[in-house]
């Protein structure tokens, strides 16, 4: 029973394509049992706009309002959905939360829309990193600017710091500091792209196990310490196969990530990450090859029990954990690639 568990609309997300009817459609077709609908949360800030989004500049507030008049939107459109095709497809309603501003800001508005009574679930993430909320996904100038927060951020609390440590790493421990306050916080039971700082850097194929300028002996321990967090409460971390089609070699989180967590007991979703539906499923056969080569044998997904009224509705029940073997996982996906 194939599956995704993180998936986006560009009648939802400014940087997708599709509808979400559509993306829908497209799972169904692919052979998906399960669709997770996980799009963005709306930020709260004008200084969160991503460039697209500010546009000339003018009337930022009235632009951030229409992130949440989409917000909006998306939920009863996902409740549509879920209902329209409920023969055809499990969907579950999710979110993407966005950490950026810390636990008295998203941390709060986060717990807030999670207690929505339609929300099923929603994924733990970082896209933006220091005190500025920079994006470190978004492009390289940004990525560049978040480098330079955590150089001076380091120069300013350490004489040595931003000498002996390579410039990235900085970067890389502000990131795994600020998704540890994520993960206390709120708990998230999928933690989205556990490795995503690593996509614009010059190498993204370092293995911050035994990685130099600091990696090793900086990084590796702050990774370590939340995916012990994560394993503590029964988090997941997320196969995130978007890593595959931005040209990674390895899914999110890498294979020195995959193997300590997997010590650890820790259990994998499985998501595609979608942005439209031609994303639905992209690299899932690489991904499950990859999860193969690691020794996992099954992922999990969640499954909302639901019970007849007694006119006949349905009422939401329980929602409760579900394995699926990789074998059956593959036999019902109706991709090649």
């Amino acid at each position: 029973m194939a599956f995704t568990m993180h998936s986006h609309s560009g009648q939802f997300c400014g940087h997708a394509v599709d509808t979400l009817e559509q993306v829908v459609q497209r799972a169904i077709a692919l052979g998906f049992q399960t669709l997770g609908l996980s799009e963005h949360m709306p930020r709260a800030h004008t200084a969160d706009l991503y460039p697209e989004e500010r546009g000339d500049g003018t009337d930022l507030e009235g632009k951030l309002a229409d992130l949440t008049a989409r917000y909006e939107a998306y939920l009863v459109e996902a409740v549509r959905l879920r209902e329209a095709y409920a023969d055809q497809i499990h969907i579950l309603v999710g979110f993407e939360g966005e950490w950026i501003h810390g636990a008295d800001d998203d941390g709060k508005r986060i717990k807030a829309l999670a207690a929505h009574p339609e929300i099923d679930y929603f994924i733990g993430s970082v896209h933006h990193v220091g005190s500025r909320g920079t994006p470190i996904d978004y492009d390289k100038a940004t990525f560049q600017e978040a480098i330079d927060v955590a150089v001076t951020k380091a120069a300013a609390t350490s004489t040595d710091a931003a000498v002996n440590i390579d410039p990235e790493v900085l970067l890389y421990a502000d990131y795994y500091d600020q998704q540890l306050e994520m993960l206390q916080t709120l708990r998230p039971r999928i933690v989205g792209h556990f490795d995503l700082v690593r996509l614009l850097s010059a190498d993204p194929s370092l293995d911050p196990a035994t990685g130099a300028g600091g990696l090793s002996t900086l990084v590796w321990p702050k990774i370590q310490r939340n995916l012990e967090f994560v394993a503590s409460y029964g988090g997941w971390l997320e196969c995130n196969t978007a890593a595959l089609r931005k040209g990674l070699a390895e899914p999110y989180p890498g294979r020195s990530i995959a193997e300590a967590w997997l010590k650890l007991g820790g259990k994998f979703t499985m998501s595609d990450d979608s942005h439209g539906t031609s994303h639905v499923a992209t690299n899932y056969r690489r991904g499950l090859a990859y999860l193969k080569s690691l020794g996992v044998e099954d992922v999990w997904t969640l499954e909302r029990r639901y019970t007849k009224t007694a006119d006949g509705a349905r009422s939401k029940g329980e929602l409760v954990e579900k394995s699926v073997t990789l074998a059956e996982f593959e036999a019902s996906l109706k991709v090649e690639a």
